[in-house]
């Protein structure tokens, strides 16, 4: 590595990791903090698991960095699949929990108004809960497909299953969140009219 750890391919600032550099270790967590924490919140529906989600990969990655081959998978990609693991684990307490909606930053010369502030939090809690309402397989392929934008394949690797499992429950997925949904969508709720 040309001695900026900053530059260097995943692999290389693991292995700078290692050898005990902590600026390697620094940027990986920027690198993928916000993809873990954002996969792990919308798993769990709880800041503060997803927060404890997010601490125990990196920190597993710390521990135990022969878990991670670089052949099978990304970094990315292999710290999505541990996310998704503990928040499996978390499921049985995070489930019930539910985050509060966070207000939508205003627009310059366009403050929202009280009215469109309190219809857009409770879009945001109808969607949140249809979606935590799915089951966790269901859930988790949504999740990745939609919010963190991956492709099938990559899909695949981080859950552990083949494509044509993810694509049939991603369509499952949709299907019953549109079920869900329908209602609000109907009178309007969700379409802000």
């Amino acid at each position: 590595m040309s001695g900026d750890p900053v530059a260097g391919t995943d692999l290389e600032l693991l292995r700078a990791t290692l050898a005990g550099d902590e600026s390697a270790f620094v940027e990986i967590y920027r690198r993928y903090r916000d993809r873990v924490f954002g996969f792990a919140y919308r798993m769990t529906g709880s800041q503060e698991t997803a927060r404890d989600v997010t601490h125990s990969c990196f920190a597993g990655l710390l521990e135990a960095p022969s878990r991670y081959d670089a052949e099978r998978a990304g970094l990315g990609t292999y710290l999505c699949a541990a996310a998704r693991n503990l928040s499996l684990r978390h499921a049985s307490r995070a489930w019930r929990e539910r985050a509060v909606a966070e207000v939508p930053e205003p627009q310059p010369g366009a403050a929202p108004s009280p009215l469109e502030i309190l219809l857009e939090h409770e879009r945001a809690r109808v969607v949140r809960d249809a979606v935590a309402a799915l089951a966790p397989l269901q859930r988790e392929v949504l999740i990745l497909a939609e919010y963190e934008g991956l492709e099938l394949a990559r899909i695949a690797e981080i859950v552990g299953a083949e494509v044509g499992a993810v694509k049939v429950r991603l369509h499952r997925a949709r299907r019953k969140l549109r079920a869900t949904l329908e209602v609000y969508m109907q009178n309007g709720a969700l379409a802000g009219k």
